[in-house]
């Protein structure tokens, strides 16, 4: 075996490495929701009829159980998207920094989380779609990731997080029918769950090859 310790500019080397990943990453999944919203504004008819919102969440629909994986890339027209996109490639990217691999299953968790969490709890009468599923679960990732895995830049990123974007709880609240808070509480559930699952101070790793 090669215990070799990588050198101060090995290290740097790899943290840029991640940084322009998570900056690849991140960007192109913005890049996809905005060709989406383009798209459906240009297929949706007058009447309504053709719009790619159908593939959102109508919960307690069976029919509606896929698009929990298509309902947080879609949006409710180009303000909604515009202001998803800000805190979207920020959270992103500071979730994204501890390896892709994780980025991605963390993704599946919170998208999972949500998406089942929406339809279980939703109201029946709409359809619950938008990034900010995403965006809550990377906020709780982030937080989680500053208590679970015990590590400075961690902590240092969650308490910047958390002053930065801590007004964002209020949206786990009912206070406005026409946001899904079920969407926002649930993602910021799931992105406590993946903090948790996918820690590194386990003794048992998952991605041990991230590490």
């Amino acid at each position: 075996m090669d215990d070799r310790r990588a050198s101060p500019s090995e290290g740097l080397a790899e943290h840029a490495s991640r940084a322009v990943s998570a900056i690849v990453v991140v960007t192109l999944a913005l890049t996809g929701m905005w060709v989406l919203e383009i798209t459906d504004y240009m297929v949706t008819r007058d009447d309504g009829s053709g719009s790619l919102e159908q593939y959102g969440i109508r919960a307690h629909d069976v029919n509606d159980l896929p698009h929990i994986f298509t309902a947080p890339f879609l949006h409710a027209g180009f303000a909604h998207i515009m202001a998803n996109s800000v805190p979207f490639l920020v959270l992103g990217f500071l979730a994204a920094l501890r390896g892709i691999g994780k980025f991605l299953i963390m993704n599946l968790i919170v998208i999972v989380t949500a998406g089942l969490g929406v339809w279980f709890t939703g109201p029946t009468n709409g359809v619950t779609l938008g990034a900010s599923m995403l965006i809550f679960g990377y906020f709780g990732y982030l937080l989680g990731r500053g208590v679970f895995e015990r590590h400075l830049a961690d902590a240092a990123i969650a308490m910047a997080v958390a002053v930065a974007y801590g007004t964002m709880i209020m949206g786990i609240l009912p206070s406005n029918p026409n946001i899904s808070w079920q969407g926002h509480l649930f993602g910021l559930l799931g992105g406590l769950i993946a903090s948790w699952r996918l820690r590194r101070n386990r003794s048992t790793d998952l991605l041990p090859e991230l590490m």
